[in-house]
């Protein structure tokens, strides 16, 4: 039998590669410089640009980019394609394409005042090009707030132990936030004593866990699980609630969902050394004890055969099942349906508006983009390693087509506690402890998602003043950039969304535009390359622009044209009116993101042909 390391050490192989090679070169080609002045120094303004301390934003930034997409992913794409299709495009398209989206997107906004890839295309291709970007963007945040917040309730539903350390560590950032911004304490006692804080809310959340509902199956919880709402009743009458022990939107998974999107929108309109900056740094320790933990057990437990059952790849789990993947969810073609399904494991065009939203506007030296941008995915990849090998030593009892969002995540929470033994530690205390690792990536992309949301709309509308109005006042441009407002209207949609029930194609969907809008990205950083200097090689950004647009466009069109219009609306898959109209919004997003994402591709094509013809810089862009 396979035993699971070696998928650790393909990873870790290709990744140093990577990183010691590829990542210098591309720092050089860049030319970062620590003499140039960064946005957060240039407009500091203790609400958006705020320098931040290198491992304070390697931790903002990766607890950021790092939600669960990375882990439902590859678990999915192994249990339908197999384990090897799954490894083999995390371990080469991680360094090669996603780890320079990331790296392009964070320096091309650091060299533009800390602007979006909507901004920074907007400059050379004209007003028209970064309207669109900027849409389809905003289309696409929605549908990340919409899936991470499903995916978070899922998760505290399954495990209510990490729904207690999820509210201790939030009060515990806060309180760091406190420490350092207001009281201007020590940096490092007051890391050792919140971290240690952090840790210790694990053990409050195995001793006390919480859950707003009763569960549908006597026996799900715990023992000693406190519902906080049972007083309302059994919660049947929750929104999209189904009394089944099968269904993924139980009243449990139901309640949560709306109290992740309050939370998101108000994490989203605070300065961000009140909660994003500490909260993100102190969760960092979490998710790098979790996966990296993860990954040094399974080498250990390899090596010295101290886990409690052995590290080899499940019976369960094949290889490779071929091209149309396993008969429980045929047809589903490996292309372009792999890269789409693993999405974030390899590249993800939520990197970019992070990178270009938050992460550059906090960035202190230049330099420090190398680590950030580069380094961040490729810590994001091994996040995916570590989802690949908890299928492997998990496997399903049931049939392999459970590996979507509904078996990836308890599957991501129970194969960890399993290679966690490999240090001593239970499975009743490493289960949880992995479930709060997940959600505590989950919680840091929801509220980063629905403020870089923000800051889509606030460029859409168009700033007036500082651009902190609350929106309760005038008219709907107001009200559309309103600190406040604007993160409602993005919560709102999303809560619609997870409510009708159509999580399976969702995921897809959301897959599908998440990956779209990467290839768009790297045609920013080509665009921006290719102004730069006539001599600039466009092929680091180019090629992987050009492959990723390929598989996205066919990809949404499968998802639009033949799961919903063909399979849902034709057929008559979609049972119910809630699903029909489901199906019909779904297939409208599919052709509007296609729409839009080949238009700008030939709107920046056409200006990269324009420079290189005529061998300088742009002339002034037009809207055309």
């Amino acid at each position: 039998m396979t035993q699971v390391i070696w998928i650790v050490a393909a990873v870790l192989v290709t990744f140093t590669l990577g990183y010691v090679g590829y990542s210098r070169y591309l720092s050089q080609f860049v030319d970062l410089d620590d003499s140039r002045e960064t946005p957060a120094h240039k407009y500091e303004d203790g609400q958006e640009y705020v320098p931040a301390k290198k491992p304070v934003l390697l931790g903002h930034h990766f607890s950021s980019i790092a939600g669960g997409a990375p882990i439902v992913g590859p678990i999915t794409a192994g249990a339908i394609w197999g384990w090897v299709p799954a490894l083999v495009w995390v371990a080469v398209g991680n360094p090669l394409m996603g780890a320079v989206h990331d790296f392009i997107s964070l320096s091309g906004s650091m060299r533009h005042e800390g602007k979006s890839i909507g901004y920074i295309i907007g400059e050379y291709v004209g007003e028209r090009g970064k309207d669109m970007l900027l849409w389809f963007a905003f289309l696409t945040i929605i549908l990340v707030v919409a899936v991470f917040a499903l995916v978070v309730g899922i998760v505290l539903n399954a495990f209510p132990q990490a729904a207690t350390a999820s509210l201790v560590y939030i009060l515990l950032a806060i309180g760091f936030g406190v420490y350092l911004y207001q009281l201007d304490a020590p940096f490092i006692p007051g890391t050792v004593a919140f971290v240690a804080a952090v840790f210790a809310g694990v053990w409050v959340g195995i001793q006390y866990p919480i859950a707003l509902f009763p569960a549908v199956e006597a026996g799900a919880y715990p023992d000693g699980t406190i519902v906080l709402l049972e007083f309302l009743g059994d919660g049947a009458w929750l929104p999209g609630a189904v009394m089944s022990a099968d269904a993924i939107l139980t009243p449990n998974v139901a309640g949560w969902v709306p109290v992740i999107l309050i939370y998101a929108a108000a994490a989203s309109a605070l300065p961000v050394w009140v909660l994003l900056q500490p909260r993100d740094y102190l969760s960092s320790f979490l998710l790098y004890a979790g996966v990296g933990g993860a990954l040094l057990a399974i080498i250990v437990g390899t090596l010295f055969g101290t886990a409690s059952e052995p590290l080899v790849v499940s019976d369960s789990i094949q290889p490779f099942t071929g091209f149309l993947g396993v008969e429980a969810v045929s047809p589903y073609p490996l292309f372009p349906l792999l890269f789409v399904t693993i999405a974030c494991g390899t590249i993800s065009g939520f990197h970019s508006l992070v990178s270009s939203g938050t992460t550059a506007k906090q960035l202190n030296k230049e330099s420090d983009a190398r680590l950030i941008g580069y380094g961040g995915m490729l810590g994001e990849g091994l996040l995916a390693a570590t989802a690949l090998s908890t299928l492997a030593v998990a496997g399903f009892a049931s049939d392999a087509a459970a590996g979507g969002i509904g078996g990836a995540l308890p599957n991501f929470a129970s194969g960890g506690g399993v290679i966690l033994t490999s240090f001593g530690i239970s499975p009743e205390f490493g289960a949880p402890f992995m479930a709060l690792v997940l959600v505590s990536f989950l919680l840091t992309s929801t509220d980063t998602a629905a403020r870089l949301g923000r800051y889509m709309m606030e460029e859409i509308v168009g700033m007036q003043g500082s651009g902190t109005d609350s929106g309760f006042e005038g008219g709907v441009g107001s009200f559309a950039r309103g600190r406040y407002t604007n993160p409602l209207v993005q919560v709102v949609i999303a809560y619609a969304l997870v409510i009708s029930g159509e999580w399976a194609t969702l995921w897809a969907l959301f897959g599908g535009a998440n990956q779209l809008l990467a290839a768009l990205a790297l045609l920013t950083g080509t665009v921006w390359l290719a102004n730069w200097e006539e001599s600039k090689q466009l092929v680091s950004t180019g090629v992987p622009m050009a492959i990723m647009v390929t598989i996205t466009v066919l990809g949404l069109a499968w998802v639009g044209f033949y799961e919903n219009l063909y399979s849902s609306l034709i057929m008559g898959g979609a049972a119910g009116l809630g699903s029909q109209v489901s199906a019909v919004v779904q297939f409208a997003l599919a052709v509007v993101l296609i729409y839009l994402g080949l238009s700008l591709v030939r709107i920046g094509y056409g200006n990269i042909s324009r420079v290189r013809q005529r061998g300088g810089a742009a002339a002034e862009p037009g809207d055309d």
